[in-house]
């Protein structure tokens, strides 16, 4: 606990951001002037009301049980369309008396293209930006798990954009393209004449994310064989160019992803187990699309504004569209989401989606029938 001795009214405006005291029966005593223009609302409306609309997992109360301090993202019950970060912390008042200090970091309007595109408000996203967040005030490697589609690497550049390394480069190296024989040097680089066609030194994706972020996506897909050579890398930062003698050395923070169970490679020995626990130091699944269902207005109306841009144009959904949008399951996660707006967006007339411009593709049909139906 903050052992400090303070009086309410030279608290209140020292602080420019919004700021609002809370005592122990949990009830707003005081908001200052900057929470007063943030949420439109005079403090003497909002004196004497209690901490939370919301009855349920109250961050007050667990302060007050606890005199934990805590930060977190949640979404706004004053404006409904904004996602704030507050930051409580018990205070220690000159009477003696006990209260809650909470200041608030206005993130910005959630339909806005915030945090690397990661959109929502529902609670399991808000959940998943805080472990990311978490997860960015760390050195540790981050496994980043969950099934195709649902923003993996927008969620490993959101943690690098909030780390240390964010004033380095964020390198992408895609497993699945890379075989083999092509792995080695385009991870590590490799020296003028190491090989056929090496006319020139070239640098690898390792030495180029010194001091950044290198993201690993697919790590599941990297041959059996390779895995020593990445595991020795990320034990102390060293590597060999291939064809070179010379030990050299990269600071780098790794994030690697994948759709596949490693654990379950390891027991079918496809994936080695040192690896697997060097890289899941730090691990986050993402949930799928239909546990978040809750965002789909707020990810619909993006990614029609994303296409309206691209194609200098405004285009809406209609209310019958948006309800088929939201009776699917979405398997496909974001991915089908955003291919299924892209085709209605080039089917809709007088740029309004109407219900039957939303195509989508039922994914028994490839298994049972050998081809796509569109369900109308």
């Amino acid at each position: 606990m903050y052992n400090i001795n303070i009086t309410l009214e030279s608290l209140l405006e020292t602080h420019h951001l919004p700021f609002v005291l809370i005592d122990k029966n949990l009830k707003v005593i005081a908001v200052n002037r900057a929470w007063e223009n943030q949420f439109d609302i005079s403090r003497k409306q909002q004196i004497g009301q209690p901490c939370c609309i919301e009855s349920g997992n109250c961050r007050h109360q667990h302060l007050c049980d606890t005199l934990e301090p805590y930060s977190s993202l949640i979404s706004s019950n004053k404006t409904h369309s904004d996602t704030i970060r507050v930051r409580g912390y018990p205070l220690l008042d000159s009477d003696g008396q006990i209260y809650i200090g909470e200041s608030i970091f206005p993130v910005a309007s959630i339909k806005a293209n915030l945090d690397s595109g990661m959109i929502g408000s529902s609670l399991t996203f808000l959940a998943l930006k805080n472990r990311l967040l978490q997860s960015a005030q760390t050195q540790m490697p981050i496994l980043l798990t969950g099934e195709t589609g649902t923003g993996k690497e927008l969620a490993s550049k959101f943690i690098h954009e909030n780390s240390k390394n964010a004033g380095g480069k964020f390198v992408i190296m895609d497993c699945t393209l890379l075989g083999e024989n092509l792995f080695e040097s385009e991870l590590f680089g490799y020296e003028k004449g190491a090989f056929t066609g090496a006319k020139a030194q070239k640098k690898g994706l390792f030495e180029l994310a010194d001091n950044g972020t290198l993201f690993l996506d697919e790590i599941g897909e990297l041959p059996l064989a390779q895995q020593s050579k990445l595991l020795r890398a990320l034990e102390n930062g060293q590597f060999r160019r291939v064809g070179g003698t010379s030990q050299l050395t990269a600071k780098v923070r790794m994030i690697c992803a994948t759709h596949k169970n490693l654990a379950n490679m390891v027991s079918e020995g496809t994936f080695r187990e040192d690896l697997f626990y060097r890289l899941s130091v730090f691990p986050i699944e993402l949930p799928p699309l239909r546990e978040r269902k809750q965002d789909l207005s707020i990810l619909c109306a993006h990614l029609i504004e994303q296409f309206g841009e691209i194609n200098d144009c405004l285009y809406s959904i209609s209310k019958q569209a948006m309800n088929k949008v939201s009776h699917h399951q979405w398997p496909g996660n974001i991915r089908e989401l955003k291919n299924c707006l892209h085709l209605a967006i080039n089917l809709c007339s007088h740029h309004q989606i109407e219900e039957q411009d939303i195509c989508i593709i039922q994914r028994r049909d490839v298994v049972n029938a050998g081809h796509f139906s569109k369900s109308q």
